[in-house]
């Protein structure tokens, strides 16, 4: 009779364990995968700039320091690891797409053409599914932190060498990318 008892006690801690280390390992994939979207639409966006200074280089040729900061910017972005220093090279990007929406507005004849109200719609989407990704990035990443950090799941994770993951966010969430065609 004992060993029954000790068995299903020492069934029901294993089956526990199991169930955490599965909980753990569902929310390290679902922040990987949630990451994964970000990159998806970081690499997008990096595929629009090429187009976007082309464009605008047509109109506004004598402007050519704000078409090499964002070839710049964008070449770092894109050999850049690690995602602290990604979201330091995505505020690189950001500002040097400031500055060339800042130069379209001087050349009404190139904010006019569609060639650059085509990239800036398509620009003004990534921006936005981009927002979304690093929402929905930072909301997994909060989920799973908070099961690192409670019991007993904190002792399971340092057991199994979970660690807590850093938070995605770049540039000055008050000072959008201004992509929108005016009015």
């Amino acid at each position: 009779m004992v060993v029954w008892i000790v068995l299903i006690v020492v069934s029901a801690v294993l089956f526990s364990i199991a169930l955490i280390y599965n909980r753990l390992i569902r929310l390290r994939n679902t922040t990987e995968n949630a990451w994964a979207a970000i990159d998806v639409q970081l690499h997008r966006r990096y595929d629009l700039i090429p187009a976007l200074v082309k464009v605008a280089q047509g109109y506004a040729a004598h402007e050519k320091a704000a078409f090499e900061d964002i070839t710049l910017a964008r070449a770092t972005a894109i050999s850049t690891e690690g995602r602290a220093q990604l979201a330091d090279s995505n505020n690189s990007v950001t500002e040097c797409l400031k500055k060339v929406f800042a130069v379209a507005e001087s050349y009404p004849d190139l904010e006019a053409s569609g060639s650059f109200i085509k990239v800036q719609e398509e620009l003004s989407e990534t921006e936005d599914l981009l927002a979304y990704a690093r929402q929905y990035y930072n909301d997994v990443t909060l989920e799973f932190n908070n099961q690192l950090q409670i019991l007993p799941f904190s002792i399971f994770a340092r057991m199994f060498k979970f660690e807590m993951r850093e938070y995605f966010s770049y540039g000055d969430s008050s000072e959008p990318v201004e992509v929108n065609q005016k009015a």
